[in-house]
């Protein structure tokens, strides 16, 4: 999960994953989650910046974090930076969605 923007949203997506496997798997389970949590002040100044490029380059260097801890799958938890998944897509070896675009396979 690429969080932190805000963190409140990401908490959701939190829930909402381990909701989903409890509820297919049942019992104790819960999600196996990688969370690089970033701080939503840089990303939202790039973004009034208008500088959506660096926005996706420090996403997508999160996302090598997140690959190199075991993510199979990234999952950018926010409405706006939707814009920029296939910017952060593009060098990752995981497939990634988020709200507005369902997975993609490598």
């Amino acid at each position: 999960m690429l969080g932190g923007m805000s963190w409140e949203s990401s908490a959701q997506y939190y829930r909402l994953a381990n909701e989903l496997v409890r509820e297919r798997r049942g019992g104790l389970h819960s999600a196996r989650i990688v969370l690089a949590s970033m701080d939503f002040a840089d990303v939202e100044a790039l973004q009034v910046a208008g500088r959506w490029d660096e926005a996706a380059q420090l996403l997508a260097e999160a996302a090598k974090g997140l690959e190199a801890a075991g993510a199979e799958m990234l999952l950018i938890c926010t409405n706006t930076m939707h814009k920029v998944a296939d910017q952060v897509q593009a060098p990752s070896r995981s497939r990634c969605c988020t709200w507005a675009t369902p997975p993609r396979r490598r």
